[in-house]
């Protein structure tokens, strides 16, 4: 029996970077948290401690900041993009490169009724991600988002299940439904209007989730994914997590008042949690497109 080195890539994580553009009275910003991961022969600094081909994490880091400031961050996604492509281009034993980013929302701070050109408040919705991967087989660009959470208070249903003597649970067909939604897609092009597609996909996932009268979570799903591709041509799959945020009707017969599905309980755990991936039939190889670093995006 031999022992051996399996797969490895080392890099450095969670690098915040903020991006202000000072150049007009009315400033914009980007906020950023991005992970750099390399791979490619680095065996040596594993098995030897040999580090002659090793670019040092700290150097990838500095590499984020100045390309923040040289490249500019029009979006994550391009952003991401130039990182990758310069350590598999221009750092010699580099053979792939995956950068994972989440990005901070900021709303302009609203003074007298107007847009304050300089200062801002943080938005208190999801958090937007995208993952970058650049190697031999190609450029791979995963957009999506996590920690959206959405609640409806009805058209919502959960009957005809599966029971055996364990089961407690009773049927409904009206219930509130909330969850924590973690949405990734992977486009088949990095020639993308990067912006423009986060919000279409959003507002889709939004609309499905609300309109449908969903029979179960999984469901849901089904629709929000299926939407999406069908809206956007350069996206291949979409991969949906969807942590089932249960509302349990309080008994309030105990202290003599009815209670018509108006009074709940919000569980924080134990949660189902439900999980789904939507695809085109004919969508590309993924390659190693999937393969996460920190586990950012």
């Amino acid at each position: 029996m031999a022992i051996i080195l399996g797969d490895h890539q080392y890099g450095k994580a969670e690098s915040r970077l903020v991006r202000i553009y000072r150049d007009r009275p009315r400033h914009e910003i980007r906020d950023l948290n991005v992970t750099t991961a390399l791979r490619g022969p680095f065996d040596p600094a594993y098995l030897v401690g040999d580090q002659s081909g090793v670019l040092p994490t700290d150097t990838q880091k500095n590499t984020a900041y100045a390309f923040a400031r040289s490249k500019g961050v029009s979006s994550m996604e391009h952003f991401g993009l130039d990182l990758a492509r310069h350590f598999v281009t221009d750092i010699g034993p580099v053979e792939g490169a995956r950068i994972e980013i989440e990005e901070y929302a900021w709303q302009r701070a609203i003074v007298d009724g107007v847009e304050h050109d300089h200062t801002w408040t943080r938005s208190g919705q999801e958090v937007r991600t995208a993952a970058v991967t650049v190697d031999a087989t190609g450029e791979y660009v995963i957009g999506g988002f996590k920690d959206l959470v959405l609640l409806k208070s009805t058209g919502s249903e959960f009957a005809g299940f599966l029971t055996n003597e364990y089961t407690t649970l009773p049927e409904t067909h009206d219930r509130v439904m909330a969850t924590s939604l973690v949405a990734k897609w992977r486009f088949t092009s990095t020639d993308v209007p990067w912006d423009e597609v986060y919000v279409g996909v959003k507002a889709i996932m939004i609309r499905e989730f609300a309109m449908l009268q969903s029979l179960a979570l999984q469901q849901t799903l089904w629709h929000m994914g299926k939407a999406v591709l069908e809206a956007f041509p350069s996206i291949a799959e979409v991969r949906l997590t969807a942590p089932n945020k249960h509302h349990f009707v309080v008994d309030l017969s105990p202290f003599g008042l009815e209670n018509p599905g108006e009074v709940f309980f919000a569980a924080d755990r134990p949660y189902g949690l439900i999980e789904a991936t939507v695809l085109r039939d004919d969508a590309p190889d993924a390659h190693e497109a999937w393969r996460a670093s920190a586990g950012l995006a």
